[in-house]
């Protein structure tokens, strides 16, 4: 381990960086849908090496910026494997688009990248040859996190925590951590290997590394293990289309799906649910949209679907659209209706898009506007519904905004236009950590990609499979399982990684001392 140490810390120029690159590509192995856990030691074990051999000249920039180049290679090949899908829309419609691929797949990749060249800089004050260092690199990657979800409107896709996270077992601590929290744990166990590249904090390293595997994986099967039954079960009903929802024939098919007879025991749905845009129009303005709706419908069920909400102003002018859902009685009645309150770039808008159509990208989509705020949808039994529309899944916490309120979750997305990528794996993976972290039940109806039912430990109970075109009839846990967080400044507690500077900081003292 030793000689393999050395070789990669003596690397230099375009080398180093393309060793960087291809251990950021390791890492993704571990995103879902491959889950590939060993991943993680690989990549971490050749990053904390590459930073070993990450020496500069001059003044503060010069001795810095070694670090920040090693970490952004390291994020750009990470990025750059996990969001390989982003281009594919951009080869629909006969590849009109298609001289655009080289821009979206690299540039976002580019720009996500910063974050953990950001995270090598904040690693760097602790650096050192033992055991400091792996800790600094912990709080580096998970206060780089902290700081991505606050700065780009909770864009969290594939937060590095993630790679750490293939089962609910390894989601319980989600409400206590949060995903920068998790980022850090991860980043340490991954990391703490490479100790064995040297002589020193081996075995105090290595020790404390399986101590926070341990400890996670046993508080994660405690929390299953002590797992309290669900008060009730409402019987729902989960449309889900083939391709995206706007599609010619789509309606036609979720309308068919709604009025089918009950798939299990008879029991009728109370709810149905139709995803993100199923009704790409205002459904307030289609009397005969509202019509077919009454007929789908049986008297006592409710249908909760996507759909578009527009406001005019003063002389039908500064016309605002809003990705909504609606929620519809039996008599085909809009009784409520609910905004998306947040939004992610390139998951819900494009940046620069009016910059962007000068020249030539007309097939952006909607420019929607933000709703006032989130609100939730009553049902029977004096039961509360929290809807999350599209990118609202990848927010980290979002759920939690209304703790204490709602009973469960509804996810409407529209993963159409990537089915046959990763990212409906990744897409599910997430709504998975928002109902662990919420401890609520969700249903979730997506357009393509991947519906399912999740329970409030991050568990799917059933789903179909991806860009299926069918309905699923499930019994919904509702259960309000014991959630404490350490929520601070809206986005999550920064107590699990201030614990990692803590360690570095005390090592470095030490070392300093002796």
């Amino acid at each position: 381990m030793e000689s393999l140490a050395g070789w990669v810390i003596l690397l230099w120029g375009w080398p180093r960086r393309l060793c960087a690159l291809a251990a950021g590509g390791v890492a993704a192995l571990a995103l879902a849908p491959v889950d590939f856990l060993a991943a993680g030691f690989i990549a971490f074990c050749l990053l904390v090496w590459l930073l070993d051999g990450a020496v500069g000249r001059g003044g503060v920039i010069g001795r810095a910026f070694p670090f920040f180049s090693t970490g952004w290679w390291f994020g750009f090949g990470y990025f750059l494997a996990g969001m390989w899908w982003l281009g594919v829309p951009l080869l629909s419609e006969g590849g009109e688009h298609a001289w655009a691929l080289p821009v979206v797949t690299i540039g976002l990749p580019a720009l996500l990248a910063v974050t953990y060249g950001t995270a090598a800089l904040f690693a760097r004050p602790f650096w050192d040859d033992g055991l400091g260092r792996v800790a600094g690199l912990a709080f580096g990657f998970g206060f780089a996190e902290w700081l991505r979800a606050l700065v780009l409107s909770g864009f969290a896709w594939n937060t590095i925590g993630y790679t750490a996270m293939p089962s609910p077992l390894f989601m319980q601590l989600l409400p206590l951590a949060g995903p920068a929290g998790m980022s850090a744990i991860a980043v340490f166990v991954f990391a703490a290997p490479a100790l064995l590249g040297g002589r020193k904090h081996v075995r105090s390293g290595l020790a404390v590394a399986m101590i926070l595997a341990v400890a996670t994986v046993g508080y994660g099967f405690f929390r299953l293990s002590d797992a309290t039954e669900a008060e009730r079960h409402i019987p729902i009903r989960i449309v889900q289309t083939s391709g995206p929802a706007a599609r010619g024939d789509a309606a036609a098919d979720l309308v068919m799906f709604s009025r089918a007879p009950p798939m299990r025991d008879g029991l009728s749905p109370r709810f149905v649910i139709w995803p993100e845009r199923a009704l790409p129009f205002t459904p307030s303005e289609r009397a005969d949209v509202l019509d077919a709706l009454a007929e789908a419908l049986g008297p006592d069920q409710t249908l909760i679907a996507g759909t578009l909400r527009t406001e005019s102003g003063t002389g039908n002018t500064d016309r605002r659209v809003y990705n909504a859902a609606v929620k519809v009685n039996g008599a085909g009645e809009i009784a409520d209706a609910a905004d998306q309150t947040r939004m992610v770039p390139f998951a819900d808008y494009i940046p620069l898009a009016d910059h962007l159509r000068q020249l030539g990208f007309e097939q952006l989509g909607l420019d929607y506007a933000l709703g006032s705020s989130r609100r939730l949808f009553a049902t029977e039994g004096g039961l509360a519904a929290l809807p999350l529309l599209g990118g609202e899944t990848v927010i980290p916490f979002a759920a939690r905004e209304q703790k204490g309120e709602a009973d469960f979750i509804v996810a409407l997305a529209s993963d159409g236009a990537y089915s046959g990528t990763s990212q409906p794996y990744q897409h599910l993976r997430q709504a998975q950590f928002r109902a662990a972290e919420a401890c609520l039940s969700m249903a979730r109806a997506s357009a393509g990609g991947i519906s399912a039912v999740i329970d409030a430990h991050g568990r799917v109970l059933d789903g179909l499979a991806d860009n299926a075109n069918g309905m699923l009839d499930v019994r919904l846990p509702v259960i309000r399982a014991e959630c404490t967080n350490f929520a601070v400044f809206g986005v999550e507690g920064l107590s699990f990684i201030a614990v990692f500077a803590i360690l570095a900081l005390l090592i470095r003292m030490r070392g300093r001392s002796v």
